[in-house]
């Protein structure tokens, strides 16, 4: 059972390099004071593939949860189905990919305000990788994906009320530079190392999980960069 508050929001940057990804998992199944928690499973931005699902879901079980079901959302869509998983659910996990295809479908399947009423009643949500992402205020789209000019601003979820990339230590954030460019002087965006993570209170105070991350400001013309405070 959910309260009637929203719940933290966790982001976790994941991928490749990481190998804390259990244990940070665990810290966010802790967070639903029960044990075993349920999980759904979000996997648009992956295409709901069926191979990253059966790779995820044993690491999420071994964190800790009790079942973890896919909800189906790009093939045999069946709304009162999905609805019926994520109302079930303990804890709403939105898995990596692309992030514009995660949304897309999203969007296309009209759960977003499903999902939003979810999060207003306490369903706890957290994201990995570009699930993370989607779970912030906004990301980018490409017309050409070869063209970095034809970038456009890409509305997210929205529930951590703040910017992120994940896990893009190795070509210096270039993609969190890029975001913060279609906002005015001050605005700050989050870099997540891999084995790093975000845990947002719902009155957007930020405490670090694992690696620190680093906090960017837009100064002008310039993104000024700076490591965060302390790790938990």
């Amino acid at each position: 059972m959910t309260s009637s508050k929203p719940a933290d929001i966790f982001l976790i940057a994941g991928g490749p390099q990481a190998k804390n990804t259990k244990e940070i998992l665990a810290e966010v199944l802790a967070n639903c004071k029960k044990k075993a928690p349920n999980v759904a499973y979000i996997g648009t931005a992956s295409g709901d593939n069926k191979e990253f699902f059966s790779m995820l879901k044993p690491i999420i079980m071994a964190a800790g949860a009790g079942n973890v079901t896919l909800v189906p959302i790009m093939q045999r869509f069946d709304a009162a189905k999905a609805k019926n998983i994520l109302l079930a659910s303990d804890v709403i996990f939105i898995s990596g990919g692309d992030v514009e295809m995660g949304m897309k479908y999203l969007t296309k399947r009209k759960l977003i305000p499903f999902f939003r009423k979810l999060y207003d009643r306490g369903k706890l949500f957290c994201g990995v990788s570009a699930g993370a992402i989607m779970l912030c205020r906004n990301w980018m789209s490409w017309r050409d994906p070869d063209d970095d000019n034809t970038a456009e601003l890409l509305d997210c979820l929205g529930f951590a009320p703040l910017l992120c990339d994940v896990h893009a230590e190795e070509d210096n954030w270039v993609e969190m530079k890029r975001l913060l460019g279609f906002f005015p002087q001050g605005e700050v965006g989050y870099g997540i190392p891999a084995e790093g993570a975000l845990r947002v209170t719902p009155d957007s105070k930020i405490t670090t999980i694992g690696s620190a991350p680093v906090r960017f400001i837009k100064k002008g013309d310039y993104i000024m960069e700076n490591w965060s405070e302390g790790s938990s």
